[in-house]
């Protein structure tokens, strides 16, 4: 029984390493291209009908999370469907290895935001480029699973959070373009990073 055990044990450390050094495959460029399109979408909406679209800090960062609760299920249907195809026996582990990667992000701009409005509303005007430079971070700890061009777009989200903190302070109101203009270039950056390594690792095969 503890050889049986210790083999076990010992598939499970190979498919684990495996995993971990297996670049993940689960992201679509079309997908990722299109969330930037939703962006500029609703950037554009506040920017013209804000008595409609951005007519109090509420609705104006609702709107937002509610795009990003659309962009992530989008992405995550996508990445369910490429990955089963791409990873086969191991989609569900290297799905999960690459959540894991993005989840501390994600949270933390969760937690972020509700105890800006609870307790700061007056410095919601910080959010978006708060977000962008969580978004950097979890760009940036998702690197060993993804196309080493990817780090690019780590650095465009750090430095467009700090320059969309920078802006926002001389009038510390919410602005659309301070969101949807970088997270949309971001997106396309993406997309393009993913295009060209895809195309790369087909050229090899």
């Amino acid at each position: 029984m503890d050889d049986i055990e210790r083999a076990l044990s010992d598939i499970t450390d190979i498919r684990s390493q495996i995993v971990d050094n297996r670049r993940f495959r689960g992201f679509g460029p079309a997908v990722t291209a299109l969330t930037g399109c939703l962006a500029l979408a609703l950037a554009a909406l506040q920017h013209l009908w804000p008595r409609v679209f951005a007519e109090s800090q509420f609705q104006y960062v609702s709107l937002w999370i509610g795009l990003a609760i659309i962009a992530v299920a989008i992405i995550g249907i996508e990445i369910i469907a490429r990955s089963r195809r791409e990873h086969g026996g191991l989609a569900d582990a290297m799905i999960s290895n690459t959540v894991e990667q993005f989840l501390p992000a994600g949270m933390a701009g969760t937690a972020l935001t509700l105890i800006m409005f609870k307790v700061s509303p007056d410095t919601i005007w910080m959010l978006p480029g708060l977000w962008q430079i969580l978004l950097s971070i979890g760009v940036f700890s998702g690197l060993k699973s993804l196309p080493r061009s990817v780090a690019i777009i780590g650095g465009w989200y750090f430095i467009a959070g700090i320059a969309s903190l920078l802006i926002a302070s001389q009038s510390q109101t919410l602005s659309p373009w301070l969101m949807g203009v970088p997270f949309s270039i971001g997106q396309f950056l993406m997309a393009a990073s993913l295009y060209f390594a895809t195309e790369t690792i087909n050229g090899q095969e």
